[in-house]
């Protein structure tokens, strides 16, 4: 084994250790944070007025919430780790097959829009770089105002208000395609601003300029040697990204109504279902984190400056 190949599989160590670390910190995170919130799905099970006080009692002990939280804490972590992810005491289902109904449509809006995103983003700097008009210059200082200025929640209720109420062109409930565009415009936005500033620095480096020097056109300088370079820089962001269009698409699912993880929790939470909220949290965590363990190992296997880091 060369000292490269050591130094790249000591880094993915590294970062896998690193993952691990921050997957230990989510599990619990979301077990101790959301029990800190006053009362519990039989609080409010008892306030609906579908138990009696005795039930109450009776629930509670049955669900081991009357037990100190390290007890419970101990005793989910080995029903977990075991694959059981328990039964939600709001809705009476298993948590596993309530999360496998809601997964794909959160799947199905987050990926378009970062693949969407992902793709205009990449796009606009580099017509910028090729054509360097006002105008494409213009488009990308627009998409990544965007995207810091503008929230997605508020767009998508003022789209939901204009286009659904007053115009009448979607539905009110149950929309994907306004979603996702305005995700991927988001995700537009943080990508192009990036790789445009990236693209404009590497066109200031020496083997730019001499690749100018000898006659190369410009198509063949931006696309051959400065954007392939930008988009080491660009593969970084993509855990951010994905994390990025998945909180977008739970706060899009509650605006249009759309049966994903965010109605999921949304219920969840307003019934102090904590396993289904835990559930949905360590979800959408893990997958964060294995985006970006992939991300950072892919990078250091492009980029040799990174192994050693």
């Amino acid at each position: 084994m060369n000292a490269h190949t050591r130094r790249l599989l000591l880094g993915i160590a590294a970062d896998l250790v690193r993952s691990l670390a921050v997957a230990a910190g989510i599990v619990v995170f979301s077990f101790f944070v959301l029990r800190m919130i006053p009362g519990d799905v039989v609080d409010i099970r008892g306030i609906e007025g579908s138990l009696t006080y005795s039930q109450q009692t009776a629930m509670r002990a049955e669900l081991g919430l009357d037990k100190p939280w390290i007890t419970q804490f101990g005793e989910w972590l080995t029903m977990i780790a075991s694959g059981d992810l328990g039964t939600s005491a709001r809705f009476a289902k298993p948590i596993a097959d309530l999360l496998a109904a809601v997964i794909p449509t959160t799947l199905t809006l987050g990926l378009s829009a970062l693949l969407i995103g992902t793709l205009l983003g990449v796009l606009l700097p580099t017509l910028a770089m090729l054509w360097p008009r006002r105008l494409l210059v213009a488009l990308v200082e627009a998409t990544t105002i965007w995207s810091i200025t503008v929230p997605t929640f508020s767009i998508g209720i003022l789209c939901v208000l204009v286009l659904a109420v007053w115009l009448g062109l979607i539905p009110a409930i149950g929309n994907l395609v306004v979603p996702i565009l305005i995700l991927a415009l988001d995700t537009a936005g943080t990508l192009a601003k990036i790789l445009y500033e990236d693209m404009k620095d590497i066109e200031r480096t020496e083997y730019v300029r001499a690749a100018r020097a000898k006659g190369l056109s410009r198509a063949r300088i931006v696309l051959r040697h400065i954007l392939p370079n930008a988009l080491t820089a660009a593969v970084a962001l993509i855990g951010l990204l994905l994390a990025g269009a998945f909180t977008g698409a739970i706060t899009m699912e509650v605006v249009f109504g759309l049966p994903g993880l965010g109605t999921l929790t949304l219920q969840a939470i307003k019934g102090r279902d904590y396993a289904v909220v835990q559930a949905v949290i360590i979800w959408l965590g893990f997958a964060v984190i294995i985006a970006n363990l992939v991300t950072d190992v892919i990078r250091k296997i492009i980029d040799p400056r990174l192994r050693s880091a």
